[in-house]
């Protein structure tokens, strides 16, 4: 069985952010980079369904970063993923949502994968869309907000987490998954892990060898950021001190009508 997960190397999450006004862009140079949080979940989603499965089953880490941050790999490498691939190319900077699905897509494709792991969220962008538009391209179904995985005889089975309780669907490999928060903590590095991960490979990969041509970076996205701006304040709530119920519930109902709220 071969497992992949996709993870981003993003800002420390317990540092200062900066947006470039220039380019809209996060500024990422010169900032402490760690694996995302929501990533960290897949690996270990990962890391259990292999000890289950158990056989020749591995666990690969994909990554479309700046080869700068190489290193920052090495922590997945620690928690027991057995090997890593990295994207990395000056031409990749720039991508939208589009852009990034099209590049990994590919990269992806010659790695190969019967299960794709993917966290739910980024803490950097948050937006969510990216495994979305990654199934697509890759062509194979796309379960979210798993909280439990399980293979058996050729077919996934998960748990995906709902508003009102959880689901249990089935579906047929390969597939890509996106975890929920609560398909276990990820586990901390052994010291043993730590120093095994020093021997481990990390493969890199460039635009020329996954075939993306011209459909990458800011050339290659079908969106533009126009502008951004934070959030407007929000305005002083109004306290209502009745000296009786109904007083209190003819106000209120008042104050609904007014907003057409009711």
């Amino acid at each position: 069985m071969k497992i992949v997960v996709t993870v981003k190397l993003v800002p420390d999450p317990n540092g200062a952010k900066n947006i470039d006004p220039a380019t809209k862009r996060l500024v990422r140079a010169g900032v402490e980079t760690v694996i995302n949080p929501y990533d960290e979940y897949a690996l270990e989603a990962a890391l259990q369904l292999k000890e289950r499965i158990g056989g020749e089953s591995t666990v690969t880490v994909f990554c479309m970063s700046p080869e700068a941050l190489k290193e920052s790999l090495r922590k997945a490498l620690a928690m027991g993923a057995d090997g890593a691939v990295m994207l990395s190319d000056a031409a990749l900077e720039g991508s939208d949502v589009w852009a990034s699905a099209h590049a990994m897509s590919l990269a992806l494709k010659r790695i190969g994968f019967d299960i794709l792991i993917v966290g739910g969220l980024t803490d950097d962008g948050s937006t969510g869309a990216v495994p979305g538009a990654l199934a697509e391209f890759l062509g194979v179904p796309c379960l979210t907000n798993v909280r439990k995985i399980d293979i058996a005889d050729g077919k996934v089975r998960v748990e995906r987490e709902t508003d009102g309780g959880y689901q249990e669907v089935t579906g047929a490999l390969p597939m890509l998954v996106t975890t929920a928060l609560t398909i276990g903590e990820p586990r901390y590095p052994s010291l043993k892990g730590i120093m095994g991960a020093k021997k481990k490979p990390i493969e890199m990969l460039s635009v020329a060898d996954i075939g993306a041509g011209d459909a990458v970076g800011s050339a290659g996205s079908k969106t533009e950021l126009l502008s951004f701006a934070p959030p407007p304040a929000r305005g002083a709530g109004q306290i209502v001190t009745p000296e009786d119920p109904a007083a209190g519930a003819a106000t209120i109902l008042a104050f609904l009508q007014e907003k057409k709220l009711v």
